[in-house]
């Protein structure tokens, strides 16, 4: 990375009290953060300090830094919907969304979004660098279970928010009635990320994760 890559995106982070000191810090003491974000933007500048910037935006505005375990509504970790579980056949962790028990309700969208910043967060400190599967498990879910905002947030947190933090995602066990929702989903994606995106039913999921990390309904032990 050039020298004047660095200062001009040191600059940027000076220049405006609209961050969170904590976030500005980390980025002047973490090359390898500022490396990911030109990275993933093929060292266009531009590109990846509007990344940047939009991300610390929402760092700021969602509180990230203070998210923690005691911030988020219990019942959210009993649920089962969104959780850390095993690893993918390639070593990347699993990050689950068990799709049929998410149900939209604007009144809860906010500590939603929350807890799924909660569970990167811990990652990225536990981790920093690995990359993540995501999974979609989709079995029994229907139109009432798609939550097209949420779900547009959860690709953000992969493509501006968490840069190089994808491996794949895996979408399990799709209904068909739910292909023109997924259509538009994977117009949001980008082309780097639609890559990554792999559709498998449940006799195919074994080709990404082995059965000691899937529930019993996917095949799992």
């Amino acid at each position: 990375m050039s020298y004047s890559k660095v200062t001009r995106l040191l600059w940027i982070l000076h220049s405006t009290d609209k961050y969170d000191s904590r976030d500005v810090e980390k980025f002047q003491q973490d090359d390898a953060l500022v490396e990911a974000y030109l990275t993933w933007r093929l060292y266009v500048v531009d590109d990846a300090l509007k990344m940047i910037d939009e991300s610390l935006l929402w760092r700021k505005e969602f509180g990230i830094n203070d998210v923690s375990e005691s911030t988020i509504p219990r019942w959210m970790f009993e649920t089962g919907a969104v959780y850390l579980h095993g690893y993918d056949k390639e070593g990347n962790k699993l990050f689950w969304f068990k799709v049929k028990l998410h149900i939209k309700d604007a009144k809860s969208v906010v500590d939603k979004k929350k807890y799924v910043a909660f569970w990167l967060e811990r990652y990225a400190k536990k981790e920093p660098g690995m990359p993540l599967t995501v999974v979609f498990d989709m079995t029994d879910s229907g139109i009432s279970n798609i939550d097209m905002d949420f779900v547009k947030y959860v690709i953000n947190c992969f493509k501006v928010y968490y840069p190089k933090f994808l491996s794949k995602m895996v979408i399990v066990d799709m209904p068909w009635i739910m292909n023109a929702a997924w259509k538009i989903v994977k117009s949001w994606l980008g082309p780097e990320a639609v890559a990554k995106l792999k559709f498998a039913s449940k006799a195919e999921v074994q080709t990404f994760i082995g059965p000691e990390y899937l529930p019993p309904h996917l095949g799992g032990t």
